[in-house]
This record gives structure tokens, sequence and C-alpha cells, in this order.
């Protein structure tokens, strides 16, 4: 009885202290459907490594207020951050972010696609770690592109989606003939005007840092996005971001959408997609001027500088971005599922190659060139975002200015003139001219 009795308190004992010291990390993430999915997938991660995860799972514009606000701040309500390829070198040369060029050998950094590595890394240094990496390009309505009597290029102009979309509209049925981002946010509907504005010649800074926004380049595309979504776009449109047009596309309700190639398993998954068996896909388009309209982006991972939980964290990050999370994906839900654009093995792969947007997605990856995104030489990296320490907050307010002559609160002419006094304004108070 009295062995009994000390078994059970020596259990009792083990048991107490596994509570006391098992670790919890915090992740901050974005409320996208890749996101989502690796949520569901996390027992399996405390399983094998006995560490907690707790989410906080937010809107884009919201995660990108918050995680700017706590590591700036040092808040240390993270343990991991989900950030992008704008935020990771700059916070990585003020030393904000633990290195990740310590992860194992059996990771395998070197698998990761050189366009990803390169964008999630300061002087050769990786901070973040892809989960998935993106372009963007041409989701479309094959059905609908055939009853208007078109056939989508592989490489189409500004000139062809505007006629397509037009001609593909059908308001007594409900289906806009394309879907495009209007929402305010640098990342958001700012991100996507500015991939669209490289294709009309246009740039955000001449070389001595001066705004652009009082070009014709400029006033080219809002006008030309403007007319577009007035005669083909959903009503509201200057309100939807990614989500927003991700769930009219899998309704049947656009023709067109030209997003983040990551979207195309979600337009082609019959269990979200009432049109997924009528998809097609085409690089973003161009104007005849040698740039096409897409981005360069990267969902990444990255410890802040100061957790006091930096192993569990490392652990994680190598658990959610490696080959054997991609093949516990396609295991349970298909190959077409996977996060995409991060590893070169990925594109390798023949059960991959298969997926119907597999090559179109790294095609448009391949593509994009941060380091010569525009006509006109600029002095900043970056495609879609300029890569200084000033662009969010500035972008945030240029795109809001956007948004609101989308809805048709001002014009056009008078929301670049904003932008262009705005930027200016901030640009020289932060000592660029």
């Amino acid at each position: 009885m009295v062995k009994s009795t000390i078994r059970a308190a020596v259990a009792l004992s083990i048991a107490a202290s596994s509570i006391a010291y098992a670790e919890t990390i915090t992740i901050a993430t974005v409320n996208n459907g890749d996101m989502i999915r690796m949520q569901g997938y996390t027992d399996q991660f405390t399983a094998q490594t006995g560490v907690d995860v707790e989410w906080v799972t937010l809107e884009e514009n919201v995660l990108r207020q918050r995680v700017t606000t706590d590591i700036t701040t040092k808040g240390g309500a993270f343990d991991i951050m989900t950030i992008g390829m704008y935020e990771t070198p700059i916070w990585g040369a003020n030393g904000w972010l633990v290195s990740l060029d310590d992860l194992s050998a059996e990771y395998n950094a070197a698998d990761i696609l050189p366009a990803m590595s390169g964008g999630l890394s300061h002087d050769g240094t990786l901070y973040a770690a892809p989960f998935y990496g993106e372009s963007s390009m041409i989701m479309y309505r094959s059905d609908l592109m055939e009853k208007a009597g078109l056939t989508m290029p592989s490489a189409p102009s500004w000139s062809f989606i505007a006629k397509a979309a037009r001609e593909m509209t059908d308001r007594d049925n409900d289906i806009n003939g394309i879907c495009l981002r209007g929402k305010a946010g640098w990342g958001e509907g700012g991100a996507f005007i500015t991939a669209m504005s490289n294709s009309f010649g246009a740039r955000w800074f001449d070389g001595d840092w001066n705004a652009q926004f009082d070009t014709r380049e400029w006033s080219d595309t809002l006008n030309f996005y403007k007319n577009m979504m007035d005669d083909a776009g959903p009503a509201g449109y200057a309100t939807n971001g990614f989500n927003e047009n991700l769930s009219l596309f899998q309704q049947g309700k656009c023709g067109m959408w030209i997003d983040a190639t990551v979207a195309a398993s979600f337009v082609t998954n019959a269990a979200e997609s009432t049109v997924a068996d009528k998809v097609g896909f085409a690089l973003a388009p161009d104007n005849g001027m040698g740039k096409r309209a897409n981005w360069l982006w990267a969902w990444a991972l990255a410890i802040p500088a100061g957790t006091q939980k930096e192993g569990a964290a490392k652990q994680f990050i190598e658990w959610a971005t490696s080959t054997d999370y991609i093949e516990l994906v396609a295991a349970n839900e298909g190959w077409a599922n996977v996060p995409p654009g991060a590893r070169q093995s990925l594109y390798e792969n023949p059960n991959y190659q298969a997926v119907p947007f597999a090559q179109m997605t790294l095609d448009s990856i391949l593509s994009a060139n941060p380091n010569d995104s525009t006509v006109d030489a600029s002095p900043y990296v970056g495609v879609q975002f300029a890569a200084i320490p000033e662009f969010a907050g500035i972008a945030t307010d240029v795109s809001q200015e956007f948004s609101a002559a989308y809805a048709g609160q001002q014009t056009i002419e008078e929301a670049l003139a904003k932008a262009q006094a705005l930027t200016n304004d901030a640009m020289e108070a932060a000592g660029y001219r």
C-alpha cells in the first residue's frame, strides 16, 4: 500500500513537472486559406514535440499593424510572426529578427527557391522561412471565355483583358467580367495597383526620390482600372480585397480574377468552388512596355528577437515549412492543396507537375524581378512595394485616396494630386529629399 502510494505520488509529480515545463508558443498569422489549413495540423506538431501552439489569426491589414507595433515597441506578444518580403530585410537589418541560418541539415534550406530566399534575407542571412511563395496571375472561367467567343492567350495584354471583361459581364445573372482588389491597404489594393502600374510604365519615385503620381503613366493606370471596373467589376469593388474576390470567384460571380497564384488551389477545389472544373490560368497582363503586372511575395514565418522561446519557435518553423509538411498535406488533401512557391523540389516532383496551375505559378514567380520592376529606372527594390521603412505608412495613405476615387468620392485627378503631395511631404520629413 505504501509502495503504491509512493508510485502514485511520483507519477503525479512527474505529470505536474511536465505541465509546469511544457512550452507554449504564440503565432500571429493571416487569415488566408493555407494558414487556416496549417492550424488544422498543429496537433501533429504538438504530438511530435510537446510544444503547444496558440494562434492569433488576423485579417491582412490588421496583422500588419499588430506585428509591426509589437516588434517596434518590443512588446513580446508573439514568438513567431507571419510577415513578408517587405518587412523581412528591413527588420533583419535592424536586428529585430532571429537569424535562421542555423536550421538543421535535414531542413535543407538550399531547396528554397532563390527568388524566395533572396527576398527574405539581408546581407545573405535568412531571417524568415517561406510558408508559401507567390506571384500573381490571371484565373479565368474557361466556359465564359468560350461563350464570349474569345481565347485567352497565355500572355495577354491589358487591352485584351478589358475587352474580355466587358464581353463576359452578365449583370442579369450576377456575373462580373473581372474582379480586382480595390481595398485600401498597402498590401491589399495598394499592392495590386502598384504591380499594374509597372506595366503602364509608372513608378513610385524617380532617382532623386521625388514622387511620380503627377505623371501620365499613373493617370493612365488609374483611369484604365476604374473604367474597366465600373463597366465589368462587382458592386463595391473599392472595398474588395483578396478574400472578398476569392469568395466571388468561388461562387461563380467572376469571369476573371487577377490575384495571388496561391489562390489557384482554392478556385479549383470542388469542395469550395462552384466553378472548380472551369478554371484556366494565364500570365498577368502587360501593356507592350516589357513589364507584366505581376508581383512577387512570400508569406513567411519569422522569430522576433528577444523571444524567450527561440528553440521551440525554430522547431515549429522547421516543421511548418518543410518538405515533410508538404507531403502531409498532399497525403490528406491532394497535391493541388499543398503550399506552393517555396521549394524547388516541389516543382521537380512529378506528382506536383501534374497539377494544372503548377507551371504557370512557377513561370509567374520567375518573371517578377524586384531589382528591375519598372520601365524607367527606380531607386528602390521591390515589385509591388518599395523596400524602404517609410513605404508602408505612405502607401497605406495613398491606397486610401485611390479607393476613395474608385468609390466615386473624388476624381482620379484629385486622388493623384493628394498622393503626390503626401508622398513628397513624407519623403522630405524622412530626409530623402
